[in-house]
């Protein structure tokens, strides 16, 4: 018998000093065209420091005539134009926008050429924020690359990286400001988290999370092996479930959670335009997503619930980030259970990981425990790395999410205001929790997997207060919709930062005063300790 065999991929060679050229875009096309602007900026600069050194640079795919941009933008086109890319090739990664990682992961899954991943270090698009992104996914995935930054593409710092990688295939950051977690003093705080860690182990937690895989970050599903060694397992629901649990709730008790809003000073910037503005249709929607996510959470006894959002519910309800906010928020409406007779987690933050990362499940989860068990507040949630700028001498970070944010951090509900998400990436609109972050102390961290086990970075930062001039110039180079806050890092530069951080998002939770926040830092670090998840110091921590 004859088989019919298929035709080996042909194996093209790379011209000398030649690097080929990808941009994986949104999956969203709406994002994908209004950012091409930008990105085309940021691939001239690239290539024209590299014309500089000597070298061509090849795209690897040319723009789309009908969409008008040249982002891959889906998975099976990733793989399309990785057939035109030499095995051996230098690639370079360069992204303006968010990316969503899969798009490109199969094929640098199995390149064999040195790889480089770039990024412009603006805030209009969050190029930076899809850079940490798909780092975060190779890291996850063991394979070796470069990355490297750059506001304007003139500095020599950018252009001495590039340098070296074309040397090379490496860039060199500095990350001396990292250490591993060591061994840890008898504390009161430390035998906490210890004993907090044991229990965790011993009683385990459930997450509930409503679809995985959101905005194509790789980085932020954890492997059920590496997740229940800690003690924390899955529930994995449908986020067709939730909206049919949404049904379900009144009209009623949808406005009685508003009017709990509204009362305690929170004011929504409500017009009629369904497409462009904010509708209180719209905040209802929202109102039930939050009563159907604590209903479920209570039906599957969950100590954690994510929300997916991207990509499926947007094509059917608005935003689900107030329902998040909501969530995480200690002071926050009473939902009863189905039948009326109890109140769900009473008095309490249930803690929400924003677009089902579940890096921030474990780490919300542990925060909520150390926190409760100090007495202290424990509403946290994570955030996009977004952008920064020096101010006054000091680098300050800005720090965003799309709306989710507890209302304690902003100083409270009268401090919030409901603004409508942007029609870009929000066809059915829905209202943020906008504001700007209080000055205060706060510990942060990320859980990620890297060398095959779970890692934590934990490190110390302070929120400072800009002047209203500022802080609306950040928010306007932003997205002025989304709550904002300043972060200034404790002895992590920019650079270093940029170079170790292994995600797209920062776990952020206040402390009342700088003594606290060091305690509570030991506190978490041993109770991550404790569970199985190596945990590095990253710059300057008081007490370790």
């Amino acid at each position: 018998m004859t088989y019919t065999l298929p035709t080996p991929r042909e194996r093209r060679s790379t011209p000398a000093r030649t690097a080929y050229l990808i941009a994986s875009g949104d999956l969203r096309e709406s994002a994908n065209v209004a950012g091409w602007p930008t990105q085309v900026e940021l691939e001239a600069g690239v290539t024209r420091v590299l014309n500089d050194l000597g070298w061509q640079v090849v795209r690897a795919n040319d723009v789309d005539p009908e969409s008008g941009h040249g982002f891959i933008s889906s998975q099976r086109m990733g793989l399309e134009v990785f057939k035109t890319i030499p095995a051996d090739a230098p690639l370079i990664v360069a992204e303006a926008v968010w990316q969503y990682s899969h798009h490109v992961l199969a094929g640098l899954r199995t390149h064999e050429g040195p790889i480089l991943t770039v990024a412009n270090f603006a805030g209009d698009w969050p190029g930076l924020v899809g850079l940490l992104g798909l780092n975060a996914g190779l890291t996850k995935m063991g394979k070796d690359y470069a990355t490297i930054w750059s506001v304007d593409f003139t500095d020599d710092w950018f252009a001495a990286g590039l340098k070296e990688w074309t040397d090379t295939g490496r860039i060199t950051h500095d990350a001396s400001h990292v250490r591993p977690l060591g061994d840890l003093p008898p504390t009161p705080e430390v035998e906490l988290g210890r004993a907090l860690g044991d229990q965790l182990l011993t009683e385990k937690a459930i997450i509930g999370v409503f679809d995985e895989g959101c905005m194509g970050m790789y980085n932020a599903i954890f492997d059920d092996e590496l997740l229940n060694s800690t003690g924390i397992y899955k529930e994995r629901l449908s986020q067709s479930a939730l909206y049919a649990e949404m049904l379900t709730v009144t009209d009623a008790e949808a406005d009685a959670a508003r009017d709990w809003l509204t009362d305690r000073g929170m004011v929504f910037r409500f017009g009629t335009d369904e497409a462009t503005e904010l509708t209180e249709s719209q905040v209802r929607w929202q109102m039930k997503m939050y009563v159907a996510a604590l209903r479920i959470a209570d039906d599957f006894g969950l100590d954690a619930v994510g929300i997916q959002y991207q990509q499926g519910l947007k094509d059917l309800v608005p935003a689900s980030d107030l329902a998040e906010g909501m969530l995480n928020s200690t002071e926050r409406p009473p939902v009863l259970s189905r039948d009326g007779s109890r109140e769900l987690f009473a008095r309490r933050a249930f803690p929400h990981f924003n677009e089902a990362d579940e890096g921030v499940a474990v780490d919300a989860l542990v925060t909520d425990r150390v926190w409760r068990a100090m007495g202290l507040l424990p509403d946290n949630t994570l955030h996009d790395v977004r952008w920064g700028e020096d101010y006054n001498g000091q680098f300050v970070w800005v720090y965003e999410i799309s709306g989710s944010v507890p209302a304690s951090h902003l100083g409270g509900w009268d401090k919030a205001e409901g603004w409508r998400q942007h029609p870009v990436f929000f066809p059915a609109g829905g209202s943020t929790i906008n504001g700007v972050s209080k000055p205060g102390e706060i510990v942060l961290s990320r859980v990620f997997i890297a060398d095959g086990i779970l890692q934590a970075d934990v490190f110390r930062g302070t929120v400072i207060e800009l002047p209203a001039e500022e802080t609306q110039r950040r928010k306007d180079a932003t997205n002025p919709e989304w709550p904002i806050a300043h972060v200034v890092l404790h002895d992590v530069s920019r650079d270093q930062f940029m170079a170790r951080h292994k995600a797209n998002h920062a776990q952020l939770v206040y402390a009342p005063d700088a003594e606290t926040a060091d305690k509570a830092l030991i506190a978490k670090a041993a109770m991550f300790d404790r569970i199985g998840i190596k945990v590095n110091l990253a710059g300057r921590v008081q007490g370790l």
